[in-house]
């Protein structure tokens, strides 16, 4: 399998953006969607945040096999009209690889890649207590059977783990799409009670996210 690097892009909206007049907003989205449109070689998903967080407006998920390519095509966002209206407010990366903890991923948990996104998207990076690492394979794959267990019993809910160890803060970035928030409301209460949760050093900030078409989204951010 190919390297491929994986990017949750967070943007912060200039507040001023939003008392241009309405014709030049819509020149300079339609500029930026374009810009977005011809990155080759990179795959973006488009998130709107506006009014869900606050200092979070647009949520660009973004993968390739090159991290200077992600970068260039960050700048490449930077450098438009609309870009220097948004400040990177937050930045996850990593990297998809293979669970060590299920020999066969079902498609619940083959969804990174998928080009048909669902409607909701929560995100958060996930990191695990050093203790956990101490424990033996045997005792950690018991805890993580429960916990898949629990999970595959909301078979539409699907999960998009990211791995980040050495590369960023987290040492994973956990994300779920969902038709159904209230589901996945109560997934995560069915969660809390597992034995694995004990082992949880961090896993905030959660941002919540809806699905959009590229240039819906920027239309959203006035």
């Amino acid at each position: 399998m190919d390297t491929i690097y994986m990017q949750y892009l967070f943007y912060r909206l200039d507040p001023v953006w939003r008392r241009l007049p309405a014709d030049e907003r819509t020149c300079r989205s339609t500029e930026l969607a374009e810009t977005i449109e011809r990155q080759g070689g990179i795959t973006t998903h488009a998130y709107s945040l506006t009014g869900l967080k606050a200092g979070r407006d647009l949520l660009l998920w973004r993968h390739g096999n090159d991290l200077a390519a992600l970068q260039q095509a960050a700048s490449e966002i930077h450098r438009t009209d609309l870009g220097r209206y948004l400040e990177i407010s937050d930045s996850y990366i990593g990297l998809i690889g293979t669970s060590t903890y299920t020999r066969r991923q079902t498609p619940q948990e083959q969804a990174a890649l998928a080009q048909e996104r669902g409607t909701y998207l929560i995100i958060y990076p996930f990191t695990k207590t050093i203790d956990w690492y101490f424990l033996s394979q045997a005792a950690r794959q018991g805890m993580m059977n429960e916990h898949i267990k629990i999970g595959h019993e909301y078979s539409h809910i699907k999960q998009i783990l990211v791995y980040s160890t050495g590369l960023d803060d987290q040492e994973f970035i956990v994300a779920y799409e969902t038709e159904d928030l209230a589901e996945f409301h109560k997934l995560v209460r069915d969660l809390r009670p597992t034995d694995s949760r004990r082992y949880t050093l961090s896993d905030t900030p959660i941002y919540t996210a809806v699905h959009r078409p590229l240039r819906e989204a920027l239309d959203l951010l006035a």
